[in-house]
């Protein structure tokens, strides 16, 4: 799924002050408003899964449920006054809707079917970071209260910098990922072994997350939410041809699945990059710490084989998920990361957390190794200011990365972190796992 980029054009508007008696009048003009598409910045906060079903590429339309309230989000750099208008059209007949921001509401009637601007008023801003404006319908005499595909925000002082979802709107409604990008040892070249843990605090499972636990150059393995039913384990390894579309991939190039684990399902993934997935249908719990490990071997024909294995406490066993062979690529593990991730636009507005503890890496020689730091990083939308609620950190003796929601507690991207050193390296058998991926050898 994608959405084309989307160009607003700043309009010249004629702004009739409505002003409240703590705000102070801004003078709007052509170098000072800021057009935010309802397209890419609102949500039914009250309902974020029907986000989908009320905000399309075209703004704010279909909207008949008076229940529910829609919110539009942008972020400010530091305190001051704004003034604000709505860019908007009644679908058929009349209706009127309310429009809320800080503390203060005010009801508009819309009677026309071509969009027009309204002045909403002037307002002060108390704190820098997030602010919203909410939309809910009154009255509405044809089957929808509104169409409305802007707000017009005109700030002072004009130095002040307002951020939102401008373009990429698919990714930008998802929010940003965060990643702990872990400092190895520069003397050691040959990581076969990637070892990690998860757990997840209570509330912290949103749907649309994604904690991933053992990622690397090429691949990443982790746990998601999928939906209020089904969790997954999931496995994937990217081929060597760059390309979104998996079925385009030469046969030279397409990465070959060697093995998998009992109720694992496995094909090939596309949009972000191309290559091999494997998942296995899981219910992990929340407050429970969970076991990956992740191998790398290099082999002959300029190959490697990439392993995955999974620690399922109930059983108190090992479980294998997937073995590939990527193809023109040999290589131990190299750059390893973990990350959080928001794969459902809709869940955007919700925040959630992930733990990672006990980090350790295995040389090919059979020597264990403690990773005890990360620097913080996150994506695109989140460098190019797009979105601002990105954060991470240290806690209960190792890491954790939070996203999404709006919050202003985000982390300066490039920060190092450093968790507690245990000294306890893993209680794996490697020879044992090895054996087990033995025994779901393909035929």
């Amino acid at each position: 799924m994608s959405i084309s980029k989307t160009v607003f054009l700043i309009v010249s508007i004629l702004l009739i002050p409505f002003t409240y008696a703590h705000s102070q009048q801004v003078e709007r003009n052509t170098d000072t408003t800021i057009a935010i598409a309802t397209s890419g910045n609102s949500w039914v906060i009250n309902n974020p899964i029907q986000s989908s079903e009320v905000v399309s590429s075209d703004g704010i339309s279909n909207w008949t449920n008076q229940n529910q309230i829609i919110r539009t989000y942008f972020y400010v750099e530091k305190p001051g006054y704004i003034s604000l208008a709505i860019n908007a059209k009644a679908k058929t007949v009349s209706s009127e809707i309310k429009i809320s921001f800080g503390n203060e509401s005010r009801n508009i009637k819309l009677d026309k079917s071509e969009y027009i601007i309204i002045d909403i008023g002037n307002f002060k801003i108390e704190h820098s970071g997030y602010q919203f404006i909410d939309l809910q319908g009154i009255e509405k005499e044809g089957d929808t209260y509104a169409d409305v595909k802007e707000f017009l925000v005109g700030f002072n002082p004009i130095s002040n910098t307002i951020n939102y979802i401008a373009y990429d709107f698919y990714f930008g409604r998802r929010g940003p990922s965060t990643h702990l990008l872990f400092q190895t040892p520069p003397e050691i070249e040959d990581i076969e072994w990637f070892y990690n843990e998860i757990e997840i605090d209570e509330n912290q499972d949103v749907i649309g997350s994604y904690f991933m636990a053992c990622g690397f150059s090429g691949g990443y393995f982790g746990i998601q939410v999928n939906s209020e039913t089904e969790r997954r384990i999931l496995f994937s390894i990217w081929s060597p041809y760059k390309t979104d579309d998996h079925k385009s991939i030469p046969e030279e190039y397409r990465i070959k699945l060697l093995s998998k684990g009992e109720g694992v399902t496995t094909g090939e993934f596309g949009d972000e990059g191309s290559g091999g997935q494997s998942y296995k249908v899981f219910s992990w719990k929340i407050k429970t710490r969970y076991k990956f490990i992740v191998s790398a071997k290099p082999t002959e024909n300029e190959s490697t084989i990439y392993t995955a294995y999974f620690y399922d406490l109930e059983q108190d066993t090992w479980n294998l998920i997937a073995s590939f062979r990527k193809p023109k690529t040999h290589s131990y593990l190299t750059r390893l990361y973990s990350f959080l991730e928001n794969f459902i636009p809709e869940t955007g507005i919700i925040s959630r957390q992930g733990g990672f503890y006990n980090q350790w890496i295995r040389d090919s020689k059979g020597k264990w190794h403690e990773i005890t730091e990360a620097q913080f990083s996150a994506d695109a939308t989140a460098k190019k200011g797009s979105r601002f609620d990105y954060s991470g950190g240290t806690k209960n003796q190792g890491f954790y990365l939070k996203n999404c929601g709006f919050t202003n507690d985000h982390l300066k991207i490039g920060t190092l972190l450093n968790r507690p050193q245990k000294g306890i390296s893993p209680d794996v058998d490697v020879n044992e796992l090895e054996k087990i991926n033995k025994t779901h050898k393909i035929q």
